[in-house]
This record gives C-alpha cells, sequence and structure tokens, in this order.
C-alpha cells in the first residue's frame, strides 16, 4: 500500500489490492512519510471503505479538520466500550463518535448545551450502554477538561446502540427507541401496572421488542408458520395479554403503516404474559 494522502499522523488515504480508496488508521502510520511512500501494514487498526458507504470527501474532510485530540478521546472511549459490551461495534462507529464528540466539544466552549429528549427512555432501557457513556463523559473531562452534561451520555449510548444496526443512520436508534418505548407504555396502561425492570422477564422483553422494532426499519420479515391453532390457543389462555397485542397491533397500523402477522402476535403475547404475570397472581 502506498499513501496517497497523509490527513494527520495516524490517518492515511490509500487504496487496497482491489482498487479501491481506502482510510487506514493506526498509532504513528504517517510519522515522518510522504506521499507515495509505503505504509507499515503491521501498524493499521481501523479501515474505511470509502466507496462503500460513499462518504468519501465527506470522510477525508471530517479526518482533515478534526482535532488529533478528539480521535484519541473517542479511541479511548470505544476500547473501554468494546471490552464491555457482548456486540462487535462497527469500525465506522469511530467516525460517527468523533464527529458528535468534536461537535459537542465545540459546543460546550460556545456556550451551547444542547438536550436530549429521549433521555429518560435512554436511561431507562438502553442500561448498559448508558453506564458506558457515562465513563466516556469522565474520559472526555479527563483528556479534554471538558464537563459534559447527561443530554451528551445519552447521545454516545445513542450511537453505542446504533451500532448495532450495522452502520445505518443515527435516526434508526431513535426511531427503535421510540416504538420501545410506545409499546411499554401500551402494556403498562392496559395492566395498569408498573413492569418489574429488574425481572430476567422484562430483559427478555425488551431485547424482543428492539430486534422486533429493528426488523420494521429494516424490513425484515420472520419465517411464518401458520400455527393457526397456536394462535387461537393463546387467545383463550391468556385473553389480557392477546388484547394488549392487539392495542399494539393497532398502534404499528396507525401509526407505521405495519401490519404484523399472527406469529408476531404469538411473541407479544407471549412475552407480555410473562412479563405481566405478577400482575395476573395478585389481583
Amino acid at each position: 500500500m502506498r499513501i496517497k494522502k497523509i490527513l494527520n499522523n495516524n490517518v492515511v488515504v490509500t487504496t487496497n489490492d482491489q482498487g479501491q480508496e481506502i482510510v487506514v488508521m493506526g498509532k504513528g502510520l504517517a510519522f515522518m512519510k510522504k506521499v507515495g511512500q509505503t505504509i507499515d501494514q503491521s501498524k493499521i487498526e481501523k479501515t474505511f471503505v470509502l466507496e462503500k458507504h460513499g462518504m468519501s470527501e465527506k470522510l477525508v474532510t471530517l479526518l482533515r479538520e478534526t482535532p488529533e485530540l478528539h480521535f484519541n478521546i473517542a479511541a479511548k472511549i470505544l476500547d473501554y466500550a468494546t471490552s464491555q459490551l457482548p456486540y462487535k461495534l462497527d469500525d465506522y462507529l469511530y467516525v460517527a463518535l468523533t464527529d458528535h464528540i468534536s461537535f459537542a466539544i465545540t459546543r460546550h466552549h460556545q456556550g451551547i448545551e444542547m438536550k436530549n429528549p429521549l433521555l429518560w427512555e435512554i436511561r431507562k432501557y438502553y442500561k448498559q450502554e448508558y453506564n458506558i457513556s457515562l465513563k466516556a463523559l469522565d474520559i472526555i473531562e479527563k483528556e479534554a477538561g471538558v464537563t459534559l452534561s447527561e443530554d451528551e451520555a445519552a447521545s454516545i449510548a445513542l450511537h453505542l446502540v446504533n451500532s448495532q444496526l450495522s452502520g445505518e443512520n443515527m435516526a434508526t436508534a431513535v426511531q427503535v427507541t421510540e416504538m420501545v418505548n410506545t409499546i411499554l407504555t401500551i402494556v403498562k396502561y392496559h395492566f395498569k401496572m408498573e413492569l418489574d425492570e429488574t425481572s430476567i422477564n422484562y430483559e427478555r422483553f425488551l431485547t424482543h421488542l428492539r430486534f422486533f422494532a429493528m426488523r420494521f426499519i429494516r424490513q425484515e420479515r420472520i419465517v411464518e408458520t401458520n400455527d393457526h391453532f397456536l394462535y387461537e390457543q393463546l387467545h383463550e389462555k391468556y385473553p389480557e395479554a392477546f388484547q394488549c397485542s392487539e392495542k399494539i397491533k393497532l398502534y404499528l397500523a396507525e401509526s407505521y403503516k405495519w401490519h404484523i402477522s399472527k406469529d408476531e402476535m404469538v411473541y407479544l403475547t407471549v412475552h407480555i404474559q410473562r412479563v405481566t404475570k405478577r400482575y395476573e397472581y395478585h389481583r
């Protein structure tokens, strides 16, 4: 690999064996180097294929104009997040997070504070990502001498959540959060109860709802079993949970034009029954 552009000591533009233009990053990768010289490939830590994501000029501009300190902060945060999360983070998160942190620090210096309207939901539904993001604020304060608010922690957490969606835009993570929040609210109002957020059934339900929402956004559909017997059986055995599922079905149809299948209704009913069984035992 030969250097086409040097963006900073740690970032260069080059081409891979397939002739694609790529950005490669690594500590000291371009130190004392010039355009046309070869790259020490053992130093490469991250690779971004520019053509693949259609972000060539935008990415190069970002990399050239962003202070190196902000890249280092993002790297430390992602190293910590990677050690804590059970899922793999998309490499492009490094770029998105660097951009976000750099903008947040700039806004702070300008005295501009932005509120995150999903702070409460993110803190509640994405506890692990949110706790990691609180640690991220500590890293930012230590490295840049800037104290950011919990609203910024919520925004960083959304970037981590969004990484599960393999590079889709941030609006996707926001939409997933809003859909999950509304469905949980429907369940709580239907049963007139607070859900036990410490229970394993709640965690299972929350996980199901996240992937349920992701499937809609990605236009994925589960393979239909056409098990009408099970559908009718649950209808009879768990009437209140089934009625709650019907309310959710109506909400999805009216708000998203999403007409969920009988199989989806079965899964929802089973999870709702499990997560609300405390209510069933005490009424």
